[in-house]
């Protein structure tokens, strides 16, 4: 059984709950999709659990941004800011550093498209923008996250796409962290898991100061337009 754990976000106990749904389930490995630290209020801590797991991780673009945030938008910059004075040269090099993508069991696995990893697909077919993103892709299923918003659907050609959603910041309404799981046998299992989400918001404001409002405000709405 592989568990999918994607934008943790740096939301230590969301992940802990998370973990402790995968051990229940029977996961033995772990597919890391990007995006650990930035934003929550444990970010060290965060990458320190994740690196306790068997797990194959692949980078994000707020992992990419502690390393040079030059492409990031300016209302975010003291969170980034903020995480990487949290995290420290050595980490912040590593997380910059993993790869891109990977395939695992002819599966790919991305943060946000085969095309780079700030553009992401929609919940709803778009035939050439799919395509677009997909960037030539040929496998049967592409696993993404980055949009914090839990779904799978057919693409062209019937490729699935497939989002596990965020287990640190889930952006669909929904505050419960959100994650997915592969059997052996490649079947997809979407899960949700109940958290204290409220501590974790005053943690973040207790933590991070002013650095830590858009995330707070994220986490507390399950909202990105906040």
């Amino acid at each position: 059984m592989l568990a999918l754990l994607y934008d943790v976000h740096g939301n230590l106990p969301a992940l802990d709950a998370v973990l402790e749904d995968t051990a229940k389930a029977g996961a033995e490995r772990f597919l890391l999709g990007g995006d650990y630290a930035v934003f929550g209020a444990w970010p060290t801590e965060t990458v320190t659990r994740l690196r306790e797991l068997d797990a194959e991780w692949i980078r994000g673009n707020v992992d990419r941004w502690c390393a040079d945030s030059s492409d990031a938008p300016e209302p975010v910059q003291n969170a980034i800011d903020r995480c990487r004075e949290l995290l420290g040269p050595q980490l912040v090099g590593e997380l910059a550093d993993l790869p891109e993508e990977t395939v695992v069991a002819g599966f790919r696995f991305c943060h946000a498209s085969p095309l780079n990893d700030l553009e992401s697909f929609g919940t709803e077919l778009e035939e050439h923008e799919d395509a677009r993103l997909l960037d030539g892709a040929s496998e049967a299923r592409v696993v993404f996250g980055h949009t914090h918003v839990q779904f799978s659907r057919l693409g062209p050609g019937g490729v699935e796409l497939v989002n596990p959603g965020s287990i640190g910041m889930p952006l669909d309404g929904d505050h419960r962290a959100a994650y997915a799981l592969v059997s052996d046998d490649g079947d997809l299992d979407l899960r949700r898991v109940e958290y204290d989400w409220r501590a974790s918001v005053d943690a973040v404001r207790e933590r991070l100061g002013e650095a830590g409002e858009i995330g707070a405000r994220r986490i507390e709405q399950a909202r990105f337009d906040v």
